[in-house]
């Protein structure tokens, strides 16, 4: 059993018992997350397809904990002026287990 959901403008397969990570959130490690947006659901029986969402569908998670990804660095040059700046970002990210998948 599977489905695809919608975060952030992202789709995510996801299934149970599956490690997602989504835009960070200010949500403590341990609370649960629902997600509404269900674009598709597949089961035993077959596949439930939204126009757009399946419409009773939801995906219940649990937050994991925080991550960030690996250090970038933007740079600006400006040429012939003694002008430039580098500075870097590290993107937080929330890591979500899934719990169950429920509708359809």
């Amino acid at each position: 059993m599977y489905a695809i959901i919608v975060d952030g403008g992202r789709q995510y397969r996801v299934e149970p018992g599956m490690e997602v990570d989504v835009d960070f959130r200010d949500i403590e490690a341990g609370e649960s997350i629902t997600f509404e947006k269900v674009l598709a659901v597949s089961n035993d029986g077959g596949m439930t397809l939204g126009a757009p969402t399946v419409s009773g569908a939801s995906v219940k998670a649990s937050v994991v904990g925080v991550e960030q990804d690996k250090k970038i660095y933007v740079q600006k040059f400006r040429r012939r002026k003694h002008s430039k700046s580098r500075i870097g970002h590290r993107q937080k990210h929330l890591r979500i287990r899934i719990e169950e998948i429920a509708g359809a």
